[in-house]
């Protein structure tokens, strides 16, 4: 029978750091756009999800930075679901990664398993980390969730047994969602139930992608004679499948750069795809129709890609490719959810054993007979049926718990959310000012030398936050709120009244210095930048980790901002009120360089470019090492500092 466990793992892993205590203000980094060229000739049901409600904020979201590059054996917490068949092994504190699947027969691990947990900036909020299955929500992008625990408990299968049920609150779009895990006695395949539910009187943009990492040794599967190609380039186009440019791109190794191919699989056909090595073992994932789309993504063979792949494991290990499932045909589209309605659907993920070589049709004919035969198409309706009648099941045992977040959210709409309950228990103290709002009226100040903390910036908190009395910190967080909103100049105004009487200005001043930032007011942005770090310093108490953190964050965007203003020795001057080890950092050595360069310092620049440094942060896609490297001479970029996902001249 089906037995789920508690387990714990102990990897090499690097320290996630602090969260970046600032607001994230500035619009979304977001990679997944494409060239007006491209929109015209896309099918239209594409073409309006393409332009429908994307992402422009990370807010209420904070961004996740404070992770290093330093990696000690770290024990992690660990739910495995296991029948005769396989063993799943779940991360409930890292989204519910799915970190192993393992086929018992064959003793074959059926995932790409990551040797080690070591965060990059690759989630849509920062913090990421590769292998495995993860469960993609919220917007075009890894999800918000990637490094953060998700609910989990205990819960009645279908057939009897037990599922292992993981939950949370989505806070980009503000939706509820579950994942059930389900393996069926004798079941050599997982089946996974997504539920992702819209419990508001407005409709919501929805977006879902299951991320599988696999071996990139492989041929890649999918029922499809053309794909959607999109590169860093950042151009979309149609091209054949599997040979595109006299090149095989079903095998992940045949290709050069970094690239999606989005796989436009016919209606009727069956929705699966596999990854199969030389001997044709591999895994199959298969859905019901609901989760339409399916993707293989390459790092490609070119310097920047093998670089993307050592930073995220180890040198010397194995790469990986993913192949992914979502609700719809691209990753740069979003799906209407209707008011007051959910999105639902099952995937079932096993070892699939075929030919991988030879004419595409062929191979694509007896993998589908071998899928048919090992899980036929109906089986997975008839188990989706099945398991759709317990969603609403009330969990069990508690195995981990999530965020405060959806209490927070089910107490200020009343919701009733059968199968996936917030309790009141999981607020804590992130929540408490939100839940004395709701319940009072009033935001409490914070203490003395408190940094402000989270912001929440839907619409009825923004009410709420307009109704309470203008304090200072009120004040704060309107502005912050409105500007979400989309309604800047009200939110100056917000925050402009609140610096009238606020004993710390640096909030409200950081806040106005990104407003000006934004405008294109250069100087009176760094001028505000500069007057914010200095109320900092003023008032940052010494030996607080998380003071160390804001005055990081803060000091980064002011010599920034300062460096643009051509005021570099008032740059210089904040760079000397940082603590010494926020200055030894990767990330603040760049900083260093970009320093030196503008003060004509071009040879000690390039001392630090020779001493080495590693930017434990650097973004997918960040070309600022090399735009540095190029400010200082004409030698080529070194390999170790070559990030570069597209080619020369795009």
């Amino acid at each position: 029978m089906t037995t789920i466990r508690r387990e714990v793992l102990t990897l090499p892993a690097a320290s996630p750091g602090p969260d970046n205590p600032l607001p994230p203000l500035r619009p979304l980094d977001e990679a997944h756009r494409i060239d007006d060229r491209d929109r015209a000739g896309l099918p239209r049901d594409m073409a309006r999800q393409v332009d429908h409600e994307p992402l422009r904020s990370l807010l209420p979201v904070m961004v996740r930075d404070g992770y290093d590059r330093t990696r000690r054996a770290r024990e992690l917490d660990a739910l495995v679901i296991e029948n005769d068949r396989l063993r799943a092994t779940v991360l409930p504190a890292l989204g519910g990664r799915i970190a192993s699947l393992r086929h018992k027969p064959s003793d074959r691990e059926l995932l790409y398993v990551n040797p080690v947990l070591q965060p990059a900036n690759f989630a849509l909020n920062g913090a990421w980390f590769s292998g495995g299955i993860e469960w993609n929500i919220g917007a075009t992008g890894h999800t918000t969730l990637s490094c953060s625990p998700v609910h989990a408990a205990r819960v009645p299968a279908p057939d009897g047994g037990e599922m292992l049920r993981l939950w949370e609150w989505e806070r980009l779009r503000d939706l509820p969602f579950q994942v059930d895990l389900w393996l069926p006695e004798g079941s050599d395949f997982l089946y996974v139930g997504v539920r992702v539910r819209n419990p508001h009187e407005r409709p919501v943009p929805t977006y879902w992608w299951s991320n599988i990492a696999v071996p990139e040794e492989r041929r890649v599967l999918a029922p499809a004679d053309e794909a959607y190609h999109f590169g860093y380039e950042r151009r979309l186009r149609r091209v054949p499948v599997p040979e595109y440019d006299g090149v095989d791109r079903t095998y992940p190794l045949n290709s050069t750069y970094a690239a999606d191919y989005f796989y436009d699989v016919p209606d009727g056909r069956r929705r699966w795809i596999a990854a199969l090595d030389e001997h044709g073992h591999g895994l199959a994932q298969t859905s019901t129709d609901v989760l339409r789309g399916r993707k293989l993504f390459v790092w490609g063979t070119g310097p920047g890609g093998r670089r993307w792949q050592e930073w995220l494991t180890e040198p010397g290990t194995g790469g990986y490719c993913e192949i992914q499932a979502g609700l719809a045909r691209t990753q740069l589209e979003h799906v209407g959810l209707d008011p007051e309605s959910e999105v639902s659907w099952l995937e079932a993920y096993g070892p699939l054993e075929a030919r991988p070589d030879g004419d595409w049709h062929t191979v694509l004919r007896g993998a589908e007979e071998r899928l048919e035969a090992a899980l036929p198409r109906a089986d997975v309706d008839t188990a989706y049926e099945a398991w759709r009648a317990h969603a609403d099941t009330e969990p069990g045992e508690r195995l981990a718990e999530g965020s405060g977040w959806g209490a927070l959210e089910v107490l200020r709409a009343d919701l009733k959310l059968p199968g996936t309950p917030f309790d009141e228990s999981t607020l804590g103290a992130e929540q408490e000012p939100w839940l004395h709002l709701l319940r009072t009226g009033t935001l409490p100040e914070g203490g003395p030398h408190e940094p402000p903390g989270p912001t929440l910036v839907a619409r009825p908190w923004r009410d709420m936050l307009e109704t309470t009395a203008a304090t200072p910190l009120a004040e704060y967080h309107l502005g912050i709120a409105q500007w979400h909103a989309g309604d800047r100049a009200q939110a100056v105004r917000s925050w402009e009244r609140g610096l009238g009487c606020a004993a710390e200005r640096w909030p409200l001043l950081r806040c106005l210095a990104a407003a000006d930032q934004h405008d294109g007011h250069s100087e009176r942005a760094a001028e505000q930048y500069a007057e914010a770090f200095d109320d900092l310093c003023g008032h940052r108490p010494e030996g607080d980790e998380r003071w160390t953190a804001v005055a990081a964050a803060l000091g980064r965007e002011a010599i920034g901002a300062l460096l643009a203003a051509g005021r570099t020795a008032d740059a210089r001057a904040v760079w000397e009120r940082l603590d010494p080890e926020t200055r030894d950092s990767g990330r603040f050595k760049l900083t260093e360089g970009e320093l030196l360069a503008a003060e004509g310092r071009t040879e000690e620049a390039r001392a630090l470019f020779d001493a080495g440094f590693e930017v434990a942060d650097l973004r997918e896609g960040d070309e600022s090492i090399g735009a540095l490297w190029a400010r200082l001479g004409d030698e080529p970029l070194p390999a170790r500092y070559d990030f570069r996902m597209r080619p020369d001249g795009n």
